[in-house]
């Protein structure tokens, strides 16, 4: 494992979208897309699904994992926000203050960057209220909470936690290739400053199966969390949500640079990356991807919602004229 110093080789990455307008293909979005059968055995994919890549945010329920695998116990609502990347409405910012006060801890000790919420109305609350940017108002605040409150536990240094040599780092890192079940080539910094793991977007499917499955112990714990409380994992206007409540014992969790994956209870897993990062076409793959699988014609699955997850339109005048549409 070393720190990351190479650049991701992305040439020759086939088209996953196209960007339609008036009828004209104007662009296109590349990138990959892995889907697993629920024997672990790759079904079927697009591009490079192999080659580690760093999963971002995708990767925080494996992080929550190894912090209950360390004797963290939150109730359900903040263990799914340990898995967020949150909107920063008042419902997550009071679940962060919750995590840090059971912990003896306020905001003052997260280290995550000074941010406004990513949800719109939570954002213009918080400047019309004459607030300003904070750290416990960035949506990584959730897990770096569940972060320091396991360092309390275990009797660690809290000044230190963000440090890849620091034992709860160590233990992440171990615990992540385990379920990813490939060594980690790299570690790179995130966007809120923690340890930022690679791994494959097969082994990042590979990780969300076994969470998927779990039918007790740790990994059970955590998946329950996100189906019970898919709110905390994303905010109440995403598309992440949504999904979860489309399809019946879903598990999901979006990452930046259009990261994505998700998996089913029988062991079924989808992970997919564009390679130009763009967030607007995540849940147009997405929702193909399911669709490929059969996913929609499934008991249970709310076909039309997951359609709607998937579907960004283009403006023209201020009317539709166009939109993303998936090409693999």
């Amino acid at each position: 494992m070393s720190v990351a110093g190479s650049v991701a080789v992305s040439v020759g990455l086939p088209v996953v979208a196209e960007i339609v307008r008036s009828g004209f293909v104007e662009g296109h979005h590349y990138g990959s897309v892995v889907a697993l059968a629920a024997d672990g055995s790759v079904e079927w994919s697009v591009g490079e699904v192999a080659a580690q890549l760093l999963p971002r945010s995708s990767n925080k329920p494996v992080q929550a994992l190894a912090m209950v695998e360390l004797g963290l116990d939150l109730p359900d609502d903040l263990l799914a926000l340990a898995c967020a990347s949150h909107s920063g409405e008042p419902f997550h910012i009071e679940g962060v203050r919750r995590t840090l006060a059971s912990a003896g801890l306020d905001e003052s000790a997260l280290q995550t960057p000074a941010d406004y919420p990513l949800d719109d109305d939570a954002r213009e609350a918080v400047v019309r209220a004459g607030g300003a940017k904070s750290p416990v108002l960035m949506n990584c605040s959730g897990k770096h909470a569940a972060m320091l409150a396991t360092c309390v536990l275990r009797g660690w240094d809290t000044a230190t936690y963000l440090d890849p040599a620091h034992p709860l780092q160590v233990a992440i890192a171990d615990t992540f290739a385990r379920l990813t079940g490939e060594p980690i080539d790299a570690v790179a910094v995130d966007g809120c400053g923690a340890p930022l793991l690679s791994t494959s977007l097969t082994g990042l499917a590979r990780a969300f199966s076994s969470l998927a499955t779990a039918t007790d112990g740790p990994e059970r714990r955590v998946a329950d969390a996100i189906r019970r409380h898919p709110e905390y994992v994303s905010g109440t206007t995403r598309d992440e949500l949504a999904l979860h409540r489309a399809v019946p014992g879903l598990i999901g969790k979006a990452g930046a640079e259009s990261c994505y994956a998700v998996a089913l209870p029988d062991g079924r897993a989808w992970a997919l990356k564009t390679d130009d990062g763009a967030p607007r076409v995540r849940p147009v793959l997405m929702a193909e991807a399911l669709r490929r699988s059969g996913v929609l014609d499934e008991d249970g699955v709310d076909a039309d919602a997951v359609r709607s997850t998937g579907r960004f339109e283009l403006l023209g005048g201020g009317l539709p004229v166009g939109e993303i549409r998936a090409a693999f």
